[in-house]
């Protein structure tokens, strides 16, 4: 009989009391409780995984990614997936859906619960379906302003705003019997629908309502925090610092997330002119050596590390960043601002090679569609270049100085150096000495220093640590190394290197270490047998015993060691170049660089005062006269900026020293400047045209004359290039690779810089490979002359052009084709085959009307190719 009724109670098409009841208690107590804890556990993981952007305004509700934007190693939250399976069984087992309406009281909630799981899962539509249809089927239900709630929820993920708003505003005019924190949850959705449309201050006065009546003390944080933001980005800063002070005020009961950044916002709006930066870093020390705060040690660090930053003190603004920059952090804008700011005090120090690396580093944690990594990636690039030449400028101001000096100047000069130099060897020296004892205390090994004293001054083993099997294992004993056991793997000897083992050569400063001590005791040695002996040999005679014993030389050795050469002044003093052709071309390679250091600060940077320094250094060490004129016109145009007096002065030397040039034109009338026919991309263009109708030996003339004009200007790139393209088809594939490597050294960074590199790569090799004996569809006639003047060329022409109109063949062709800067062919073409070209050749030669004299050499136009990109028709005769 119980059996019976429990079938009998288990039926939805019969409306009576124990069906209803078994069907509503099995729905809430069984299905639907596993549900609400599968959505909750998906709801706190995605509280706890989700990522906030705190350098935007966060968002209202947190969201998982959708599909599209999902890294391919992440998945869906499961949970979200249980709890709709769960609310589809409570409508598909227990829904009593009998004579139109719904008998079990706890349906409504199943098609909450459906439509919620549904909505974290980013499935809109759906979702959209379940709550609809709570109001339609459910219009007594308790929980229609939740459904309700939850539709505008739905409706502002699929962008409908307006219809969202309007609805929750009936919702909230129309019912005063919201539990309160629906209420909450109705006022911050509404919230997020004013910032999709750009209403902040609708947005902050309903998330002020959702703060104070959300039961949640997490929500309540963070809408005080959302507020916080909002005003600030409408320029309210006190509003902004009451609210962040509130979410500060709330201590624990706030995550520590919240109250962290809210204590970052409110640094952000500190004045570090007249503010108290006495108070400002007692609360932060204070922070900082709160154990609460360790997983935010980036972002309090970030903030000290700014703090500095606007004082200018950079030592110490640099120490704190790296601080936290040394913390684990998922905010990669977090790691990107440190770089960044760390990059740009070293700029600013002029340090441009650790700018540079500080900038790689910025970009590594940009998004690489953002602006910002856009306009880091053109600074970068132009820093490459100052990089470049800073570097040449000091290095050759560094040799040109020192040579300079008398030899007693060099002497004082480089014993200066040496003190620097033997105080920087014993701190690193010191250095590794510590790191190599914190690696023995961490592996169990002895540690490196006493390995070495255990071999002794003359190089081999204490007796006394010899073990049986001779002085190695001693070695190995106190290096920390055992020996394989019989049947044991190699690798059981000695420790994995990855792991930090006890193997002395696996520990690098160990290693280090050992390499410092044995320098100072033997001085530098070449790798070869004997070194020891071969020492003591070229040292005896020092000594003054030639026959003295070698374990006493050894000893006598050490204590009388080889100073090492990096600490004598000749050391030095004889690398210095002492030929004036050197130093003169380090002299130009020097200037040149203080010329481009100045066009690049003035251009690229807008750094005025650094590109005016390198400007009047430049002038006032002797530059090229190519030089000069750009300079003063650089630097008119700068002092028209920052000084109009000192401007005045270099336009009247331009004027006075330079009348005639194209700066003295545009100083006189400046519209000559915009005048596109003068311009240099006009001048460019039509030297270009002559490139490509063939006048190259002018169009080398002309390019050699333009790059010295545009000297320092962007365009001067294009011309160089267009050189390299001339010289190769005067000069060959030789010339024109070596043309090519110096626009690719000179202009890394601009686009034919980088053309010059391609072309470096693919069409040089290409043109390195062609020989002689290719197989040909076609043969010339070719004449060679030394003078493309040569008064033979032209009535050899006309008798050529004789015999084709004679011939009547319409395929044969006449050209006079540039060989080299000194030498032209005369070229017929469009012979079929060699025996062809003979024929032509043997009539030239006898038949009456031609009788031309001048050599001629019968070539197939593959060969001809090679002729022309190698320069080798000498080679080519002498193979005919």
């Amino acid at each position: 009989m119980g059996l019976f009724g429990f079938l009998a109670a288990c039926s939805t098409k019969k409306n009576n009391f124990v069906n209803r009841n078994y069907h509503a208690v099995t729905t809430e107590y069984n299905v639907l409780y596993n549900g609400n804890i599968a959505l909750d556990k998906g709801v706190n993981e995605l509280k706890t995984t989700y990522t906030d952007n705190f350098w935007e305004v966060l968002p209202v509700e947190r969201m998982q990614p959708t599909e599209e934007e999902m890294e391919p190693t992440e998945k869906k939250n499961p949970s979200f997936e249980r709890a709709e399976t769960k609310a589809t069984k409570a409508i598909q087992k227990h829904s009593m859906y009998i004579g139109g309406s719904e008998k079990n009281p706890q349906i409504d909630e199943a098609h909450l619960l459906l439509g919620q799981a549904r909505y974290y899962d980013n499935r809109f539509v759906p979702a959209l379906e379940a709550f609809n249809y709570i109001l339609y089927k459910y219009p007594t239900s308790d929980k229609i302003g939740q459904a309700k709630v939850w539709r505008a929820k739905t409706n502002i993920r699929l962008e409908n705003e307006a219809i969202a708003l309007k609805n929750l505003k009936d919702l909230l005019e129309g019912t005063t019997e919201l539990d309160d924190q629906v209420y909450a949850d109705a006022h911050a959705i509404m919230a997020e629908a004013y910032l999709k449309i750009d209403y902040p201050d609708s947005a902050i006065t309903v998330l002020k309502t959702a703060a104070k009546y959300t039961e949640l003390k997490e929500e309540k944080a963070r809408y005080r925090f959302i507020i916080g933001q909002l005003y600030e980005k409408q320029n309210e800063p006190d509003s902004a610092y009451a609210y962040f002070q509130k979410v500060i005020e709330m201590k624990r009961k706030s995550p520590r997330r919240y109250v962290i950044q809210s204590h970052a916002m409110q640094a952000g709006q500190f004045d570090y002119k007249s503010g108290d930066t006495l108070a400002f870093m007692e609360k932060y020390r204070d922070l900082l050596e709160d154990r609460e705060n360790r997983p935010f040690l980036d972002v309090l660090n970030y903030q000290v590390g700014l703090f500095y930053d606007k004082q200018d003190i950079d030592d110490k603004a640099i120490a704190y960043y790296n601080k936290s920059l040394r913390q684990e952090s998922k905010d990669n804008y977090l790691r990107a601002s440190g770089y960044r700011n760390i990059g740009e005090i070293y700029f600013e120090d002029a340090v441009y090679a650790k700018a540079g690396m500080y900038y790689d580093s910025t970009m590594t944690y940009l998004d690489k569609r953002s602006r910002e990594y856009k306009k880091f990636k053109k600074k970068r690039d132009n820093l490459a270049d100052v990089i470049k030449y800073e570097a040449i400028a000091k290095t050759n101001d560094s040799i040109l100085y020192v040579t300079s000096l008398p030899q007693d100047g060099k002497i004082t000069y480089y014993e200066d150096y040496i003190v620097k130099l033997k105080e920087r060897d014993e701190a690193e020296r010191e250095r590794l000495e510590i790191e190599a004892r914190k690696q023995k205390n961490m592996s169990g090994s002895s540690s490196p220093q006493g390995a070495l004293n255990n071999i002794n001054q003359s190089g081999t083993f204490n007796q006394g640590n010899r073990s049986a099997t001779g002085g190695i294992d001693a070695f190995k004993k106190n290096a920390g190394i055992s020996s394989p056991s019989r049947g044991n793997d190699r690798a059981s000897a000695v420790s994995n290197p990855a792991s930090g083992g006890k193997f002395y050569f696996y520990t690098t400063s160990t290693v280090s270490y050992g390499k410092l001590e044995f320098k100072k005791r033997w001085g530098d040695r070449p790798l070869a047998d004997n070194w020891r002996w071969a020492s003591e040999v070229r040292n005896a005679s020092v000594l003054g015993d030639d026959d003295m014993p070698a374990d006493s030389l050894g000893v006598a050795m050490a204590e009388n060691m080889e100073e090492d050469e990096r600490y004598k002044p000749e050391f030095y003093i004889d690398q210095l170049p002492t030929s004036q052709t050197v130093l003169d071309s380090l002299a130009k390679e020097r200037n040149f660089a203080y010329y481009q250091l100045g066009i690049i600060y003035k251009e690229k940077f807008k750094e005025y005062q650094r590109a005016v320094d390198k400007l009047e250094a430049l002038l006032q060490n002797e530059p090229e006269e190519r030089l000069i004129l750009p300079s003063k016109y650089n630097l008119y145009k700068i002092y028209q900026i920052i000084d109009p007096a000192k401007a005045e002065i270099y336009k009247q030397q331009i004027l006075d020293e330079y009348p005639d040039s194209r700066y003295a034109e545009i100083i006189r009338n400046p519209s000559l400047a915009t005048d596109n026919s003068k311009s240099p991309e006009a001048i460019y263009a039509s030297l270009f045209k002559k490139y490509e109708q063939g006048d190259l030996r002018e169009a080398s003339i002309l390019a050699d004359e333009y790059i010295d004009r545009y000297t320092g200007e962007e365009i001067v790139s294009k011309f160089e290039l267009l050189k390299a393209r001339i010289i190769g088809r005067l000069q060959g594939v030789s010339g024109y690779k070596r043309a090519l490597n110096f626009v690719a050294l000179t202009y890394p960074n601009s686009e034919e810089g980088k053309e010059a590199e391609t072309l470096l790569k693919t069409n040089v090799p290409y043109l390195e490979k062609q020989e002689f004996g290719q197989p040909a569809d076609s043969w010339k006639i070719v004449f060679e002359f030394d003078d493309p003047n040569d008064e033979r060329i032209k009535p050899l022409k006309e008798k050529i052009q004789q015999y084709i109109k004679d011939a009547l063949n319409n395929k044969i062709t006449l050209t006079q084709d540039v060989y080299t800067n000194t030498k032209a062919f005369l070229v017929v073409h469009g012979f079929h085959s060699d025996l062809a070209a003979e024929d032509a050749v043997s009539v030239l030669k006898d038949y009456k009307t031609y009788k031309i004299k001048e050599t001629p050499y019968i070539i197939s136009n593959q060969d001809y190719k090679v002729v022309q990109i190698k320069k080798n028709f000498t080679e080519f005769k002498a193979i005919e």
